[in-house]
């Protein structure tokens, strides 16, 4: 249970002042609520008892009644005040959990964040959030206001009444009730995780199959889809069906503890009037407010069936480790714009391994010059590229760029003298605007034109309705080649010292592409260009070129 209580404590430090006064405010629900139904019940029966004693019209009305009013109003403002505190600061707090978790993507090593589906991911993030709403609103409030309540009643059936009443009831609920939520929770742990993760599976296949649907359909794997779609359907419900028969039962047999210790108060009430220790009135506080204690337990059960959901999610949302001190920043570098880069005997391997891809490297990248790696596949060109932009680490040799190693770099200086273009660059859902503002703070419609110029791909713009012409998720509205294109003028737009591009003119055609590599020589023409290639189109306008070699042989 730390997770749980981990999140609780991130949830409650988002907004400590609101969630106390909405603790407060619950807290005031359920005291109001036993209350008025205590004074109801004295009440009720010290009028009977007046009327019966024949002074009933000396019995005053106007104060009790008074208190009934005064009860009843305030236990319906503090049920307002609650609701409106406790929800709207915890669903705040949830936004801003979601917000800390998308920012902890951002720090995750690069290879992870390549093996990461974008829409899965989310749709898992925003699944655990959600589970978390309950873990305030239906058991930390709940239960502290709960266990406060039942405090302040015992202590004021003691005093008000006798201690056996106090004790009956205490008792009951406290034990009996206590009881009856602990084998709730236990009998619905399994089941809460198994539907839970039935659900994301679930949500994981059915975007898969979305996306995929063409291949699916013709491959003829759409009966096969649809039957596992349908299997993950019935283990979610089948949980779902096992947790509401829970939920029934613990229902039940807490109607039947509140039952029977409303029964128990009222014997105990019963046997202390026959004693002459109590008054009838004074007995019916006792009943009365067993009952309306009830209100303490009874919402208790859905939220601990639910417990198992928040468990696995609290799991997944929480960090797997300590958190690493903060490294020191790095000195500002003084730029050698006498050579851009140099690679010394520098390999590479694939994420996790220790066996190299390729041969060492060595080269000297001049300025204002284009050099296209090639070799055939799985030789760790893509990988290479990642090695000196700095987004992973080679196996070894050393990266210098602009005279200085590529470790000593500070991060945001290195990105203002090196710009990578990967292979899958994809634009984000938003305007053509805001997809080149990402390489640009202070971007202009001039630059952002200019730029678009150069990779061939202002015609397109313009028909689709200018800079402000809104993509869908993943640059939709855009071809492979358009969006691989948008990503290429956003790494004109930095004016790089470097520029390492992995494949950029991958499904252009022979004379587009050469148009469009000739026009970033020129946009560039202090810029040394790196190019991973396979195309004959990119090795005809680079002005070197080198082929990865084996681990046999060196180059």
């Amino acid at each position: 249970m730390r997770r749980l209580w981990r999140v609780a404590s991130l949830l409650w430090q988002a907004s400590p002042w609101a969630m106390w006064r909405g603790a407060a405010a619950a807290l005031t629900v359920l005291v109001m609520g036993a209350a008025l139904l205590g004074l109801s019940g004295w009440f009720i029966t010290a009028t009977g008892a007046a009327g019966l004693a024949g002074i009933g019209i000396a019995f005053d009305v106007f104060r009790p009644s008074a208190g009934v009013r005064f009860l009843a109003l305030g236990r319906a403002s503090a049920r307002y005040a609650e609701r409106l505190l406790t929800h709207d600061t915890t669903l705040h707090a949830l936004a801003k959990l979601r917000l800390a978790l998308l920012d902890r993507l951002r720090h995750c090593p690069i290879d992870q964040l390549r093996r990461l589906r974008s829409a899965a991911e989310l749709t898992r993030i925003t699944a655990d959030v959600d589970a978390l709403d309950g873990l305030v609103l239906r058991l930390i409030l709940p239960l502290l206001a709960g266990l406060l309540t039942h405090i302040a009643a015992f202590a004021m059936l003691w005093w008000l009444t006798v201690p056996s009443v106090a004790l009956s009831i205490a008792g009951g609920y406290l034990l009996g009730g206590g009881l009856v939520l602990w084998l709730t929770a236990r009998a619905a742990l399994v089941p809460s995780k198994t539907a839970e993760r039935s659900r994301q599976t679930l949500r994981r296949q059915v975007i898969g199959l979305f996306r995929g649907q063409r291949e699916t359909i013709q491959q003829g794997l759409l009966p096969r889809r649809r039957d596992e779609l349908n299997l993950t359907e019935r283990a979610e419900q089948n949980a779902e069906s096992r947790l509401n028969v829970i939920d029934e039962r613990a229902g039940l047999v807490l109607n039947l503890i509140v039952t029977l210790t409303a029964a128990a108060a009222l014997l105990a009430g019963d046997i202390a009037v026959g004693l002459s220790t109590l008054s009838p009135a004074a007995a019916a506080i006792g009943f009365f407010a067993a009952l309306g204690l009830a209100e303490t337990l009874l919402p208790l059960r859905r939220g601990l069936a639910e417990l198992g959901r928040m468990h696995d999610a609290a799991g997944r949302i929480l960090p797997s480790e300590t958190p690493k001190p903060a490294a020191l920043p790095l000195p500002e570098v003084s730029p050698d714009h006498q050579t851009a880069l140099v690679l010394d005997r520098v390999t590479v391997a694939a994420p996790g391994r220790q066996t190299p891809l390729m041969a060492a490297l060595s080269l000297t990248l001049p300025l204002g010059e284009t050099t296209a790696l090639t070799g055939h596949s799985g030789l760790g060109k893509s990988t290479l590229l990642d090695a000196i932009a700095a987004v992973s680490a080679p196996l070894s040799g050393r990266v210098t760029l602009l005279g200085t190693s590529i470790s000593d770099w500070p991060d945001k200086q290195l990105r203002e003298h090196l710009t990578l273009v990967p292979q899958r660059a994809r634009p984000v859902g938003g305007s053509i605007r805001e997809n080149l503002a990402i390489a640009c703070d202070d971007l202009n419609d001039s630059a952002a034109w200019e730029a678009l110029t150069t990779v061939e791909l202002h015609g397109v713009v313009q028909r689709i309705g200018g800079l402000d012409a809104t993509l869908g998720e993943s640059g939709t509205g855009l071809s492979g080649g358009e969006a691989r294109r948008l990503a290429l003028a956003r790494g004109v737009l930095r004016r790089p010292s470097v520029l390492l591009l992995d494949e950029p003119t991958e499904g252009l055609e022979g004379p587009l592409a050469r148009q469009v590599l000739a026009n970033l020589k020129h946009s560039l023409p202090d810029t040394a260009i790196l190019i991973a290639s396979h195309r004959r189109a990119e090795q005809e306008m680079a002005d070197y070129l080198i082929t990865l070699q084996p681990t046999h042989a060196e180059k």
